[in-house]
C-alpha cells in the first residue's frame, strides 16, 4: 500500500537536493568549529576525519533515491534533524499522517 501520491514523489525529488545542501552546510559549520577549536592540529585532524566518516552515513548526506524508500528517507531526515515536519507542509495529508505516525511510534 502506497501512503503517498505521485505528486509527493515529484515534490520529494525536487526538495531533496535543497534539504541535503542545507544539512551539509550545517555540517561544514560544525567542521569549521572543530578545526578552529583548541587542541593539537593532529587531534583536530583526526576528530574531523572521524566525524566526516560518521556523517557520510547520514541520510542528510547520502540516500538511496527510490520511490519505495521515500517514506523511510523522510523519517530518517526527521530523526537526524535534516528536516522537520514543517518542511513537509506542501505534501499530501496521507504522507503527513504516515510520517507523523511512524515518527511518533518510532517504527
Amino acid at each position: 500500500m502506497q501512503n503517498f501520491t505521485d505528486n509527493d514523489w515529484k515534490l520529494f525529488r525536487n526538495k531533496i537536493g535543497d534539504w541535503q545542501e542545507k544539512y551539509m552546510g550545517t555540517l561544514i559549520k560544525e567542521y569549521t568549529a572543530i578545526l578552529n577549536g583548541t587542541g593539537e592540529p593532529s587531534e583536530k585532524f583526526w576528530a574531523l576525519d572521524k566525524r566526516i566518516r560518521e556523517d557520510k552515513k547520514s541520510s542528510g548526506v547520502q540516500i538511496r533515491l527510490a520511490k519505495s524508500e521515500m517514506i523511510a528517507n523522510i523519517v530518517s531526515f526527521i530523526n537526524e534533524g535534516v528536516i522537520c515536519m514543517d518542511d513537509l507542509e506542501d505534501f499530501s495529508d496521507e504522507l503527513l499522517e504516515t510520517v507523523a505516525f511512524i515518527c511518533a511510534n518510532r517504527i
